[in-house]
This record gives structure tokens, sequence and C-alpha cells, in this order.
């Protein structure tokens, strides 16, 4: 493994503005935040994507950005809503290839946001979708 930024803070070996950490996980404050109060929930053990993961340390946190949600509202940031985002791969926009989730605070008029397409797809393209989604969860086993 190259050099992790996310590794480096888990060991002590950089610093960084930590609001949350236990045996598993810890959070700290965004340097490039994309608003006031924008937090990342990393697993304390490295895995460069969501394949390599350990389910128990997903768990974790969703379970710790829950908590931050709401500490979030009730903190100083006072944030009205709370959007996650988590980038798995170049193609999603990662940049540190440690899994993070990110805890994002809003407030009305923040000048965040996430755009989607202006139209809908057919519903025979999305069903087309769904379908070879379902097929490829069945050929995992699961």
């Amino acid at each position: 493994m190259s050099h992790c930024v996310f590794c480096a803070i888990i060991a002590g070996e950089a610093e960084s503005s930590v609001v949350y950490d236990d045996a598993h996980t810890i959070a700290f404050t965004d340097i490039r935040p994309f608003t006031t109060g924008h937090l990342l929930v990393v697993p304390k053990t490295h895995a460069a994507n969501l394949s390599r993961l350990d389910p128990a340390d997903g768990e974790r946190l969703f379970r710790v950005g829950q908590q931050l949600a709401a500490a979030l509202r009730e903190s100083v940031v006072a944030a009205e809503g709370v959007n996650f985002f988590l980038a798995d791969g170049v193609a999603a926009g990662q940049e540190v290839f440690h899994v993070h989730l990110h805890v994002v605070p809003r407030t009305p008029g923040d000048g965040f946001g996430l755009r989607g397409r202006p139209t809908a797809p057919p519903r025979a393209d999305l069903d087309y979708v769904a379908s070879s989604v379902r097929g490829r969860l069945g050929a995992r086993g699961e």
C-alpha cells in the first residue's frame, strides 16, 4: 500500500480535527469542506474501496454518520439537513483511496448540491437496468 493520508491520521502521524474516535472508526473535519462542518467518517482498517470493506466496518460508518448528523443539527453548525456521500472509484470522484463517508451539513442557500438528469429515462430502460442488477445480486450468492 502506498502512503495513505487517512492511515497517517489514524496512526497520529498527520494532523486532523477529530470529532469522534473509537476502536474501529474515526471522524474528523474535511480540510476542503463542501460546507461548514463537513466531516469524514473513516474505518480504521484500510480498505481502498467498497469491495474490500468489511461489512461490519461499513455498518459502523453509517451508524457513526447518523450520530454525527444529529450532532451537526445541535451544534454551532445548526444544520437543517445532512447529505451522506461516499465515492467509490475514480469515476465516482474518489480521491483518497481509503473508504470514507462524507457527512455534509446543509443549510438553505449554502451553495452545495447534487444535480440529476433533467428528465427521467423511459420505464423500460429503468426496468432493464433493475433486472441486470438483480441478476448480479443472485450471482454473488447473497
